[in-house]
């Protein structure tokens, strides 16, 4: 996708532009570049004949005269049935066919994805930071870039040595989320049909439902009340809804339960799904749910010392009605359900169970216009930042990413002849078999999805493969259903600050552990001792911080210093 769709384009030009936001003056460069620019120097683009030449791009590029590490973060899951993740047939083809070129030797350092800023802190204080930092949420990179892990660095010399990866960002108008207090500290990964989240699903149990006398999977509260009750009665699951413990960054997102239109100041407050919004009226709706749902019986008991794991465990041995993770070609986890369940029939969940008495809505929280954001040591030596921007570009480049995407031709996937559109192969275990999905956590450097013919193609593509049950249409369904909603300003994307907001930084971890203190607390007491608790536990958690978190977001707001709320949201 080379172009922001409507949505995007609109949101950009009802908002703001990052550069003026903070304070710089823009030049007169045609790619409206911040003034804080410098003009590249020989010894920045390599016109000695270290890594490159004048020429601009992989054309001008030569070996470095002497070997350069170049350490690349690459998320450990955790996931069981996927090659090592910094040592497999993937590495070892980056190495050959990338560091064996230009004298460079790439080492990935695993980051452990549940725990990610406490792994870049050890890797901060022990002095062994990796060339490349990056992230999905904003206020981590700008944490980084508060703490002084991240080096500024000048645009005009990325350009020189990654013009590919450049000029999209300027296609797709990320430029002005390259700063933060005037200086540049990020590049910017592309995040195809960003306003929507068809890459997560959630697959239900449509045979119990059937077997209850359900046609349809419930789309009200009262009829997601009334079928669980009598999955429960029926004997198919003692706690349907299963669970699993909370961990705080990005719990209980509760968009469903806001009031729309959202009022601005109170959105630039709630800031993103870092911190939980516990106090708001949303969440306390959300949370008075949740209450009801134990006290049903639906949840887990135990969910509370439950992982993720063992909750997925749950519905692949046929104990609790639903579960949601990421779509890829070859799922593990379902073919794992399907031969613990030979004869049961999944369905995809559509977007949002509506509640009018409880007033949910069919919103949902959007991903940012932008994927993965990319930041660089600020230890690297000038010769290990050059790697870092050869390397992005040469990810980028439509050969390397496809073949990283996509695999060998014939093993990881086959052309689909009528289409002429490539089809992987979803129960590949050969030498060459690619990480969690697709391999994803390589290429995420330059983009966040595979991107190969329209919308369907990219969901057949990506939809689970080799199972008795083909979902590509009904994700392809709750794909439009999003749109549609976003359209109608129910896609939220959560305000971004082009400042640190110091209290996140000093309170989120705090906050983080006492929200799921309190939240099992709320979501275990008796419906009527829930009210009172709700307001003891908010008191206790402004005190804590998140009154100080959420003035200096308001006061980030006020000053300009912020995304504005979608013309279509207000």
């Amino acid at each position: 996708m080379k172009k922001l769709n409507k949505v995007v384009a609109l949101m950009l030009a009802a908002t703001m532009i990052f550069g003026s936001l903070a304070g710089c003056s823009k030049s007169n460069d045609k790619n409206g570049e911040t003034g804080n620019q410098t003009t590249p120097t020989a010894e920045a683009t390599g016109t000695e004949g270290e890594g490159t030449t004048d020429a601009a791009g992989i054309e001008g590029w030569t070996a470095f005269g002497e070997n350069v590490t170049l350490k690349v973060p690459v998320y450990d899951r955790g996931v069981e049935g996927v090659p090592t993740v910094n040592d497999n047939y993937w590495t070892k083809w980056i190495q050959e066919n990338f560091g064996d070129k230009y004298n460079v030797t790439v080492e990935f350092v695993p980051i452990t994805r549940t725990d990610v800023m406490t792994d870049y802190a050890l890797l901060a204080s022990s002095g062994d930071l990796p060339t490349i930092l990056m992230e999905y949420d904003y206020p981590k990179v700008s944490q980084w870039a508060d703490e002084g892990y991240l080096t500024t660095y000048n645009m005009d010399d990325f350009a020189k040595i990654a013009p590919t990866y450049y000029n999209r960002m300027v296609t797709l108008e990320q430029i002005p989320y390259t700063q933060q207090n005037g200086e540049t500290y990020f590049a910017l990964a592309e995040r195809p049909y960003y306003d929507t989240n068809y890459t997560f699903q959630t697959f239900v149990r449509m045979d119990w439902l059937k077997q209850v006398g359900y046609d349809h999977v419930p789309l009200t509260r009262a009829e997601y009340v009334d079928a669980m009750k009598k999955i429960q009665d029926a004997g198919l699951a003692k706690n349907p809804k299963g669970g699993a413990m909370i961990t705080g960054v990005g719990s209980d997102q509760n968009y469903g339960y806001r009031t729309y239109p959202q009022n601005e100041e109170e959105w630039a407050k709630s800031g993103d799904v870092n911190i939980p919004m516990l106090g708001s009226d949303a969440n306390y709706r959300l949370l008075q749910r949740e209450n009801e749902d134990y006290n049903l019986g639906f949840t887990n008991p135990e969910y509370y010392i439950t992982d993720e794991e063992t909750n997925k465990a749950n519905f692949i041995n046929g104990t609790t009605y639903s579960y949601g993770n990421y779509i890829s070609a070859n799922m593990d986890w379902l073919n794992s359900f399907y031969e613990q369940n030979p004869d049961a029939e999944l369905a995809v969940s559509p977007m949002g169970v509506i509640d009018e008495a409880g007033g949910t809505v069919p919103a949902y929280r959007t991903n940012n216009p932008f994927g993965m954001i990319v930041g660089f040591s600020s230890s690297a030596s000038e010769d290990e930042l050059k790697a870092a921007w050869m390397y992005m570009e040469w990810m980028t480049q439509e050969d390397v990413l496809f073949t990283m995407q996509w695999g060998i031709e014939g093993e990881n996937y086959t052309i689909d002849t009528a289409t002429n559109l490539p089809v992987s192969v979803g129960d590949y275990d050969g030498e060459a078999k690619q990480g969690y999905n697709n391999s994803k956590d390589y290429w995420a450097i330059t983009i966040e999805a595979r991107n190969a013919g329209t919308i369907e193609d990219i969901i057949a593509a990506a939809s689970p493969k080799g199972l008795p049950q083909d979902f590509t249409e009904d994700i392809i369904k709750v794909y439009y259903q999003q749109k549609e909603l976003a359209e109608q300003g129910y896609g939220v994307l959560d305000i971004i600050f082009s400042t640190p907001i110091e209290a996140e930084v000093e309170f989120s971890g705090v906050l983080q552990e006492k929200y799921k203190e309190y939240r099992d607390k709320l979501t275990m007491c008796k419906p009527e001792e829930f009210d009172a608790l709700y307001k003891k536990y908010t008191e206790e958690y402004l005190k804590a911080g998140y009154q100080e978190v959420m003035d200096q977001r308001l006061q980030a707001y006020q000053d300009g210093k912020s995304t504005k709320l979608p013309e279509n949201q207000k």
